[in-house]
């Protein structure tokens, strides 16, 4: 008698998995945000390169920070109880600057890691900062603002639908004179973007997982949308996961036509969030859109 086991699936060919990896999805078909700021070692990553003052990685510089916050303040007219909401806020390193020169913040962040450390410098500044762990598409308050702050390009990783849920979001949440302050990436950085492929263990020296791993990174263009996809797949004794990052790059012409459609109207472009000039040529640009 032949003993045999039925019923079970073959098992993936390496050709069959290099197939998967290497495969190019359509523009924002897969969204993986929970995966990259709620896993407890990577968001622990992303957490340290907030904090880094010396490289502008998930944050900017400190230098840069400090000179965004303060124009900030005199282009707004941050005073005492200015009600402002930072989208994306990290660690707090805007809301607890805001928060110093008087206004009453609130702060709406995925991560818990970088949420409880901001919670624990606003204590130790004994400053009163609302700090919401939480995904923003999904925030609700009745509270109205006088301004919205969205940094470091959070609004290019959204889709088309996510956009439009958060313009409206944020139209609903602020005062009739209220303001958003956004930035994004430009087309003249998009040009700058090439595919790749790249496969490495320990792919970006252990960002992904604490012990081994073999990780492959994919980087597809998009030239009509306009869209970059950096796709890591990441392989592990145990498991397996792919994570998404997309990103949306814009001209001036199709950022105010996006958000102007929302009931906005897009009073000024600079080149960044600190204030200087609006530059055709460079890969970032700023948006004030005023509540009409």
């Amino acid at each position: 008698m032949i003993l045999g086991i039925t019923n079970l699936k073959p098992k993936k060919t390496m050709y069959e998995e290099l197939e998967k990896t290497n495969h190019r999805p359509k523009p924002f078909e897969f969204y993986t945000a929970k995966e990259l700021w709620t896993d407890e070692h990577t968001s622990k990553q992303m957490l340290k390169f907030h904090l880094n003052e010396a490289v502008d990685v998930s944050s900017r510089n400190i230098k840069f920070i400090n000179r965004s916050a303060e124009w900030i303040k005199s282009f707004f007219h941050i005073e005492k109880n200015t009600i402002i909401a930072d989208f994306g806020c990290g660690p707090g390193l805007y809301t607890i600057r805001f928060a110093q020169m008087g206004a009453r913040v609130t702060g709406i962040d995925f991560s818990k890691n970088s949420i409880e450390y901001a919670r624990e410098s606003a204590r130790k500044n004994h400053l009163d900062i609302d700090y919401i762990n939480e995904n923003y598409l999904s925030f609700h308050t009745d509270k109205k603002f006088d301004l919205i702050t969205m940094i470091m390009c959070d609004y290019c990783a959204l889709s088309p639908e996510q956009r439009e849920k958060i313009l409206s979001q944020f139209y609903r949440l602020l005062k009739p004179d209220g303001s958003v302050l956004l930035d994004v990436y430009t087309i003249n950085a998009f040009k700058k973007r090439s595919e790749q492929t790249v496969f490495e263990p320990n792919l970006l020296n252990g960002f992904w997982a604490p012990g081994k791993y073999y990780g492959f990174l994919n980087t597809f263009k998009y030239d009509d949308e306009k869209v970059i996809l950096d796709k890591y797949t990441i392989f592990e004794k145990h498991r397996d996961r792919t994570v998404y990052n997309w990103l949306q790059y814009f001209s001036r012409e199709t950022i105010t036509a996006e958000i102007e459609n929302s009931g906005f109207i897009v009073s000024d472009v600079f080149a960044d969030v600190a204030g200087s000039e609006y530059d055709p040529g460079g890969d970032e640009m700023a948006v004030v859109a005023r509540k009409t």
